[in-house]
């Protein structure tokens, strides 16, 4: 390849990146944001967008497939089958923050962005549980915890952290990882329920004092 051809391949890929990343500023503040608004946003023709991406449809599908990427290198980043589990899900948390954040219209379109899109949440949500199984097997997780629960829970928490942007996803992740392993309780969770007793319907329970006898007649 040619240093000019890499020169413009280059040039076409900053477009494209200004494009996504224009339109994520403006369809997460007006959904129904025009391909005009996005050029605008992203300082460029209408001309250039369309020549990009053929339709609007086409430029939210765009935007899901990049910010998918970007969900997945950032699992990647934290190495979660090479560093101690906890560690893995701190960074693993962080990362995924910072994507979810940024990129938070792409990735509430990415479930329903086609199959290249679906298989790597797929394959995502399979490392996640694999990660839960590790903390589990490490101590970090109680042994009767099943991991897909855990990760149901720890997606929610992800959820509403990103939502809430109250602070830097570091800080986010830090008090995410606290309140999924230590919850927000004191602790002292719901006892199993005991069986039932089966004394005989005349028996008077343990905790209750027999009635006082009758008096006499002749009392």
């Amino acid at each position: 390849m040619s240093g000019t051809t890499r020169a413009l391949r280059s040039d076409a890929e900053r477009t494209v990146r200004t494009i996504l990343e224009a339109a994520e500023r403006v369809l997460s503040r007006n959904p129904a944001a025009s391909m005009e608004q996005i050029a605008e946003a992203a300082g460029v023709a209408r001309t250039t967008v369309h020549r990009r991406f053929a339709s609007r449809e086409s430029l939210v599908e765009a935007m899901a497939e990049w910010a998918t990427r970007q969900f997945a290198a950032a699992v990647d980043d934290a190495r979660p089958e090479q560093a101690p589990p906890l560690v893995a899900l701190y960074q693993v948390t962080a990362n995924v923050l910072r994507v979810k954040i940024d990129w938070g219209f792409a990735m509430s379109r990415g479930p329903s962005a086609g199959a290249e899109v679906a298989q790597v949440y797929s394959e995502v949500e399979a490392r996640c549980d694999r990660l839960f199984q590790q903390a589990r097997a490490a101590g970090v997780l109680r042994e009767d915890v099943e991991p897909e629960w855990a990760r149901r829970v720890y997606y929610a928490l992800i959820h509403e952290a990103a939502q809430s942007r109250d602070g830097e996803p570091e800080a986010l992740a830090g008090r995410l990882v606290d309140t999924l392993l230590r919850g927000v309780g004191q602790g002292s969770g719901l006892a199993p329920t005991p069986p039932a007793a089966s004394s005989p319907p005349s028996a008077a329970p343990a905790n209750v004092s027999p009635p006082p006898a009758a008096p006499s007649p002749s009392g």
